[in-house]
């Protein structure tokens, strides 16, 4: 049974076969090419022997008319000189030039008197039965013998018979010369109708051979050209999934070399890349492995030494109160360095967890705004520090989404402490928003601060471990440098995104987008990346649009978005940051 695909289906199809077969694209072009080309060359030909077959028609049918012209003549002159009435006269005259043109194929016509003016229907002498002269004989050799033409005149005209009820049409010449009757002495006009019909049988006999031998050039062609086509393509096609076995991670793969041309040199040459690149992912890995295998074995390592050094300046700080005002302070430093060296050490375990590939998900519904208002809550101290004020809104529904609590506080964390840092700029409302939204498929969170905000190119590096817009400032905040990046990894572990929007002097924003269920994609957040508040400034020329940083391979464009390219560059704050990488 044969299966029948729906057009658009069909037409699908083969819209996808005609982009991704290079081969097919050729051997059409050529065919249409030389299509065009055998037409022309076709049309060239039939013309050419179309006007030689008519031209030698007629020269032979001009020069019999003139032999039964000039042959009607000498009987008439050689008739002069009996006492013969016009009519007998006509009909001796007529009478044998009909009977051969019925022998021989041809018309004849003898009409007259021509001084007479008189239409050709009303001056009749005599004709080959069954002619409609009027259709059969044009108005133009009538004019043109009357106006005492010398010699033979001719034109192409339709013959038209009439047989009973059928009335038939066919091309054909007319020949029309003048003849004096001695009888009366007056003028004829004796016409001559010549069919083409052998002609017309000749150029059908010559059109079908020129299209049948078209057509086998056309398979001869598209033959060849697919031979040829493919020498060329599969060789390429080979290559095609060769590397996309080597995309996949199968290094091993190569090209089959056989013979010494220019293929075979590809194919060399494309082995020879391929064994290089081999050996260079090979000595990458093997040196990410001794990094990841040095940071965990340095971070564990250092683990004892710290806990002694901990103790010990546990007692000194305990005990500073009896120190000297220096050394105290130098106690106190010793303490907040122990601090930050311990959450280093902490980040860095964290790190080579995630670069091992050991890092798991300890999944459960949870609810993003209890995560940001606790959150809030505990960098309440740090924000009063700094004079900053942070305010968090909602839509006043559960924003629900299934994730690791502990990573998700962490990445909030970050964002929030991050804000605080570059919140507070001189003559401005140090203010943080932090904005919860959610839908079917996603939640999102975005933390918007009105700081010095983000610098041209900087968003794509600000997720960097360690990277810091302006080395020379400290860390006010005590941050490792590590924030943000350990912040994209767990966002990345969850299958979301965390992406950075910014303007100079009109702050920042990163939202946090994860979906409702872990092994259901992201296709868009519930949140604009860029703010609303910022959207009515777009004119000032400055590249406005934040780019979506960590999304997943193959995630389609935010469509919440503003207006504006997905893919342009973000601008991002200089400075340190809590996370670690602004």
């Amino acid at each position: 049974m044969v299966r029948v695909l729906p057009v658009p289906v069909a037409v699908r199809r083969g819209l996808t076969f005609w982009r991704r077969s290079t081969q097919a694209r050729v051997v059409v072009s050529i065919l249409l090419l030389s299509g065009v080309v055998i037409t022309g060359v076709g049309l060239l030909l039939l013309q050419q022997i179309r006007d030689g077959l008519l031209e030698h028609r007629v020269d032979a049918v001009v020069a019999e008319a003139a032999s039964e012209t000039d042959d009607a003549r000498v009987r008439l002159a050689a008739a002069s000189g009996t006492e013969v009435d016009a009519a007998r006269q006509v009909r001796e005259l007529a009478d044998p030039i009909i009977s051969r043109g019925d022998t021989r194929g041809y018309g004849v016509v003898l009409a007259g008197p021509v001084d007479d003016d008189l239409p050709l229907g009303s001056g009749l002498a005599a004709s080959t039965s069954g002619l409609d002269l009027a259709a059969s004989i044009p108005a133009r050799l009538e004019e043109r013998l009357a106006q005492a033409a010398p010699g033979a005149v001719w034109t192409y005209t339709s013959i038209v018979t009439e047989r009973g009820e059928e009335r038939t049409s066919e091309p054909g010449i007319a020949v029309g010369s003048r003849i004096t009757l001695p009888a009366d002495g007056r003028t004829y006009a004796l016409y001559y109708l010549f069919p083409l019909e052998e002609e017309g049988e000749t150029l059908a006999l010559v059109t079908r051979a020129l299209l049948t031998a078209a057509a086998l050039l056309l398979v001869l062609v598209a033959a060849l050209t697919w031979l040829v086509i493919r020498q060329v393509v599969t060789p390429i096609r080979m290559a095609r999934r060769v590397a996309e076995r080597l995309a996949a991670g199968r290094l091993q793969e190569r090209l089959r070399v056989s013979g010494e041309d220019d293929m075979a040199r590809l194919a060399t040459s494309f082995n020879q890349m391929a064994s290089n690149l081999q050996r260079q992912i090979r000595q990458l890995e093997e040196l990410s492995r001794v990094q990841r295998r040095f940071v965990s074995d340095v971070s564990h390592e250092l683990r004892t030494p710290l806990t002694t050094v901990r103790m010990a300046g546990d007692v000194l700080h305990d005990a500073r109160v009896g120190f000297d005002p220096a050394t105290a302070r130098a106690a106190e430093l010793l303490q907040t360095e122990l601090d930050r060296f311990e959450v280093l050490l902490s980040d860095l375990l964290e790190i080579s967890r995630f670069d091992a590939g050991a890092a798991v998900l300890d999944l459960d519904d949870v609810n993003l705004g209890d995560v940001v208002r606790r959150v809030v809550e505990q960098t309440t101290a740090l924000a009063e520090q700094r004079g900053v004020r942070v305010a968090v809104l909602d839509d006043g529904r559960p924003c629900l989404a299934e994730a690791d609590v502990r990573r998700v506080e962490r990445i909030v964390r970050n964002l929030v402490t991050n804000a605080i840092d570059h919140a507070a700029v001189d003559g401005r409302d140090p203010g943080i928003v932090v904005h919860l939204a959610s839908d079917d498929a996603a939640a999102a969170v975005a933390v918007r601060d009105y700081g010095v905000g983000l610098e041209p190119g900087e968003s794509a590096m600000v997720f960097n471990r360690f990277w810091r817009a302006d080395p020379a400032r400290a860390r006010t905040s005590g941050g490792t440098g590590l924030g943000l990046s350990i912040a994209m990894e767990d966002t990345l572990l969850h299958g979301g995104w965390l992406q950075a929007w910014g303007r100079p002097g009109d702050g920042a924003q990163f939202r946090l987008t994860l979906p409702r269920h872990v092994r259901h994609p992201v296709r868009r957040s519930p949140l604009p990346l860029q703010p609303a508040d910022a959207v009515s400034r777009e004119g000032d020329g400055a590249d406005q649009q934040g780019v979506p940083v960590g999304r997943s391979p193959g995630s389609p464009p935010d469509s919440s978005h503003a207006p504006g390219s997905p893919n342009r560059d973000t601008r991002a704050a200089s400075g340190p940051t809590a996370g670690g990488a602004r």
